[in-house]
């Protein structure tokens, strides 16, 4: 798949998070209602254990939470665009434990990695 054919799938989907390691993706102008852009800055064989991080992060738990953001997901925490925001937030990761992969299952359903 073209990055230029992701959007409009995207579009398509039920309210989608989409993870990619392609940092061409964290831009304000892809802000959509409709989805939710994660970039990982992690080396690719981090990036499953920072997907965990962000669907269990609670300002990412839900997703209501994730939609119409992109998101930059790298060591230090989070930074975040949301539509019509002047500026990107920063958020860092909390302190506590990472729950197990058996309790964020559920989040799983339409994630997509790329």
């Amino acid at each position: 798949m073209d990055d230029d054919e992701i959007i409009p799938f995207l579009l398509k989907l039920h309210r989608p998070t989409f993870f990619t390691l392609d940092f061409g993706f964290y831009k304000r102008v892809l802000c959509h209602q409709k989805y939710c852009f994660v970039c990982l800055e992690v080396g690719q064989y981090e990036s499953a254990s920072f997907v965990r991080r962000v669907l269990a992060h609670e300002a990412f738990d839900t997703e209501a939470k994730r939609l119409g953001k992109v998101v930059r997901a790298f060591h230090v925490g989070l930074e975040i665009w949301e539509m019509n925001a002047e500026s990107a937030a920063r958020i860092p990761w909390r302190q506590a434990a990472l729950p197990t992969v058996t309790s964020i299952v559920p989040a799983w359903q339409r994630v997509l990695l790329f």
